[in-house]
């Protein structure tokens, strides 16, 4: 089945943005790459901030749902860290240069409009993960008060070690085995009971 216009520019600027920044990349070139002429982009995204946005929401979207059923808390901390681990370690294996688009997005300067366009994703990411914490508070003690900063730090770890493996490993492929998750899980469970 032949890939419709606007999937082949979105697919075309995720490659662009990836290799080398949303910045440096112009709508001629993502045009003349996708095969499509510039009246074509604007007319499916108007702009390319329009297009960063689509594209965001059409990769962001799909993750957030699955890790929003993997944040569902069960009574079971540990489990629950580890289902929500492996949604976040199963979509970087699906969507490396997505995932790492993402964050170096979300790293990028406050004002720019490459911050303003991730953020909203960010936040809800932040949520599910801090969800995790709240419903878990009534069971744990020591997290009365401390669900928005156990959430951060857990996301911090997770995602750092996706991007760092990713970063340094010689393979192609982003691979994360269970052993790892369960790992990175343990210790971030130690670190907050300590």
């Amino acid at each position: 089945m032949p890939v419709d216009n606007r999937e082949r520019i979105l697919e075309t600027a995720l490659e662009l943005f990836y290799a080398r920044g949303y910045d440096a990349v112009g709508v001629q070139e993502i045009a003349e790459k996708s095969g499509v002429t510039k009246p074509t982009l604007y007319y499916y995204f108007k702009s390319k901030y329009g297009l960063l946005e689509q594209l965001l929401e059409s990769r962001g979207e799909p993750f957030l749902r699955e890790l929003q059923t993997a944040c569902i808390y069960h009574g079971d901390l540990r489990e629950t860290l580890c289902a929500a681990a492996r949604a976040v370690a199963d979509f970087a294996q699906r969507e490396p240069k997505f995932s790492i688009l993402f964050v170096a997005q979300y790293y990028s300067a406050r004002e720019s409009e490459t911050y303003q366009a991730v953020r909203p994703l960010v936040f809800r990411l932040q949520k599910e993960i801090e969800g995790i914490f709240e419903a878990a508070a009534s069971d744990l003690g020591n997290m009365h008060g401390r669900q928005r900063q156990f959430s951060l730090g857990f996301i911090g770890l997770v995602i750092l070690y996706l991007i760092m493996k990713h970063e340094t490993g010689e393979e192609k492929r982003l691979e994360i085995s269970e052993e790892e998750i369960e790992a990175l899980v343990h210790q971030f469970m130690h670190g907050i009971y300590s």
